[in-house]
Order: C-alpha cells, then structure tokens, then sequence
C-alpha cells in the first residue's frame, strides 16, 4: 500500500548513528497505525524512495515491506517516538536525495515530505555545463533568478547551454505543472538572463510540466 505526502524527523538505527530523513511523532503514529492494519504487521518497515526522473519534481513512494527482503545496499533504521517503533527502508539511490528531509503529517496534507534537496539536472547529450559561461548562469540562477522565484514556491535548475547560445533549464516547486510556467519561463526568466549574460539569446524549458502537482501560488 502506498500511503504519501512528505517531511522531516531524525532516524537513527540501533547499529548506526546516522541520521538521513526525520519523521516527526505526528508522522510516526499515522504509519505505526497503517501498519498495524497490514497481516504480519510485525515484521513490516517503511519503504521511503524517490521515483521521479532526474529533472523532475521529486516523486516519493511509500510503502510497506518485509524488512527482512531489504536489499543489502538499502539504509534500514529504526524511528521511535512515544513508545512506537517503525523501520524505515531507504533504497541506497535516494539516500542522498532524501538527506535532512521531514516526513510529517498534518490533518489537511496528511503525510507530508519537506525536501531540502533539489531534483538532479537531466543529462542532455551535447550541452555543456561545466565551462566559465555555465558559471555565470549558475551564479545568476542561485543569486537573482530563484529568489525572484521562491515568492511563488519555485525554482529553476540549470541543465547546460549549447553552441547556440540557448540556456537549458528545468522548473521545480510552484512552477512545476502550472499553466503559467511557460509564461514564466519565457518572459521572466528568459528576459532576466538574456539582458544580463550577452552570450545567452534565448532560454529553453526541458519540464515536463505534465507530471507536476503544484499551482503556481498567488
């Protein structure tokens, strides 16, 4: 079963002191009692993974598994809180990804994560991302653009530019699947860049805005 949202809480195992993604008490009751429901509730833990592609808006699936199937390269810690215990399975490729997340829930969102961290860029064969010019959109990106962004809950990540002076970008957060990300895309974000960086003439969307949950807030 999937139950699903997203959040933060500490995660410690009784064979590590690492911690990767919190689950806050509220959290934790709600699953301890979707797992209570399940047969062989018992031997159950926590399947937490990121699903999405790389450059898209995280995707998380929860799910109940057999702690004892957990592959050798998935992260297994115990959560407690007010006298309930639950195991979380984190395959070993959204370890990183889901690091000081918050797995949390709340009466109107009901289980919720709150990531920190930010969708891989997609690799576009034939784009550069590593030169002095990658540099300067990059540094606009993080400096002018996404503040300009996180009023609405967006943000923009920098896939690479090509010969022709076409900056390559992704959308993520309030920008992701809303109607007006295009628009946004192309006449804030593009005008921004193009006015600032010469060698820059135009900006191209690579969001697959299909897939994305979020209004762009008002």
């Amino acid at each position: 079963m999937s139950p699903l949202a997203a959040a933060t809480s500490p995660l410690a195992g009784p064979d590590t002191t690492s911690t990767i993604i919190t689950i806050t008490p509220a959290a934790l009751a709600e699953l301890v009692a979707l797992r209570d429901t399940e047969p062989d509730a018992d031997r159950l833990g926590l399947r937490l993974e990121i699903i999405s592609r790389p450059g898209d808006e995280f995707r998380y699936d929860l799910s109940f598994e057999v702690i004892t199937k957990a592959a050798f390269t998935d992260e297994v810690r115990t959560h407690t809180a007010d006298g309930s215990s639950l195991k979380v399975i984190i395959p070993a490729d959204s370890r990183e990804l889901l690091q000081d997340a918050t797995l949390d829930h709340t009466s109107s969102a009901g289980l919720v994560v709150r990531n920190p961290n930010k969708p891989q860029a997609p690799v576009v064969e034939g784009l550069v991302r590593d030169d002095e010019l990658s540099g300067q959109i990059e540094a606009m990106i993080v400096g002018e653009v996404n503040p300009a962004l996180a009023s609405h809950g967006g943000f923009v990540t920098f896939v690479g530019h090509d010969a022709e002076g076409t900056a390559y970008l992704t959308m993520g957060g309030g920008c992701h699947g809303c109607s007006m990300s295009k628009m946004t895309m192309l006449d804030g974000v593009q005008t921004m860049i193009v006015e600032q960086i010469p060698a820059i003439q135009r900006v191209r969307d690579l969001t697959d805005h299909s897939s994305g949950q979020n209004p762009f807030y008002d």
